[in-house]
């Protein structure tokens, strides 16, 4: 017999008899059976052989079939190996306890060579058709996890690109976005060791701003670049217009989003395109939130956000020195910026690129 393609039935019984017997049932069926005393020694055997079934005798000595059935199904590497119970006892209680303990069945004795092959082939089939069924469930989970995975891909790509747009209207360039994403994660880093801040932000937490943070300004796809552009001071009407970004950027994240984990990458995106120009004291824009009020990666985003800004070169000034910036910050910190999140950044900026 072929010892790859074997089907490995392990037969326990404690008479000597019954298991030659039962062996000679198996073999005549075309399986390799393998021949133990008890459960003990049984427990050795499902440790080095990939059984197909199992056939136990309940009253045995060292350990019994029950016990070895339980100790069987506690395993995940052995759950699924189906056990069928033999006994010349038709106790109703032995045969309920071998069910509860994960039995598949119960044979009494004397044996019926039919009975005891129908029974058996009825097993392998199930066992067979339950380890089809597990492995289309991998492929099929595996075959839709790709797939979201390709979907989300192409989602961040559509993103990526409005971001780029969105880049171009405002005259960005492309270093301020690099910047703004990598800042935001290190901020996140440093804030992660602090008490106030560790339970809530963790290792995902901080790749996930690092993507979404560059999202902020997506909103300024809807806006004029004319406007974006314009170096004259702004009426009310073209200021009104240029904070809708954030609540155009807000719309235009939710409309995209999706299911799976996708979604916590919008959800972060959305919540900084909405709030990152809200102020800590309440006096920002859209929704004028204060406080804890703001999400917690829209207040990061804008204390990032603030001291990019100041440190990068614009059309109409030069670039302020590291130290210039945070001065100027100094200023409104404690009315645009979370005070304890902004002593962070104070602490570690000569680790902003």
């Amino acid at each position: 017999m072929n010892q790859e393609n074997a089907v490995w039935i392990l037969i326990v019984d404690d008479v000597e008899t019954n298991r030659f017997a039962l062996r000679d049932m198996m073999k005549e069926m075309g399986y390799q059976p393998i021949l133990t005393e008890n459960g003990e020694q049984a427990m050795k055997i499902v440790e080095k052989f990939p059984l197909s079934l199992i056939i136990t005798d309940i009253a045995m000595p060292v350990m019994d079939g029950h016990e070895l059935c339980a100790l069987i199904k506690k395993n995940p590497a052995t759950r699924e190996i189906p056990v069928i119970f033999i006994s010349a006892y038709d106790n109703p209680s032995d045969i309920v306890k071998g069910f509860e303990v994960g039995g598949a069945d119960y044979i009494t004795k004397p044996f019926i060579p039919e009975v005891v092959k129908a029974r058996v082939e009825v097993h392998l089939k199930a066992a067979e058709t339950g380890k089809k069924l597990q492995d289309l469930n991998r492929k099929l989970q595996h075959s839709i996890t790709a797939q979201m995975e390709q979907n989300e891909r192409e989602k961040k790509n559509v993103l990526y690109a409005l971001i780029r747009v969105a880049r171009e209207n405002a005259n960005y360039d492309e270093a301020h976005m690099e910047r703004l994403s990598k800042n935001c994660r290190i901020l996140a880093e440093a804030l992660q060791l602090s008490p106030l801040f560790d339970s809530v932000i963790s290792d995902s937490y901080i790749d996930m701003i690092e993507l979404s943070a560059p999202l902020c300004d997506i909103g300024n796809v809807s806006i004029p670049s004319t406007l974006l552009q314009k170096q004259d001071a702004l009426t009310d009407e073209e200021i009104q217009i240029m904070q809708s970004h954030t609540v155009q950027g807000a719309r235009i994240l939710r409309d995209i989003e999706g299911n799976g984990e996708f979604n916590n990458f919008i959800h972060m995106s959305r919540e900084i395109a909405n709030f990152h120009h809200e102020n800590y004291d309440g006096s920002g824009y859209p929704t004028g939130k204060k406080g804890d009020e703001i999400p917690l990666a829209a207040q990061i985003v804008a204390v990032v956000g603030e001291f990019c800004a100041l440190t990068e070169t614009r059309s109409y000034r030069d670039a302020y020195s590291l130290e210039e910036a945070l001065a100027i910050m100094d200023v409104d910190a404690e009315i645009k910026f979370n005070p304890n999140i902004y002593k962070v950044a104070k602490k570690i900026y000569r680790q902003f690129v």
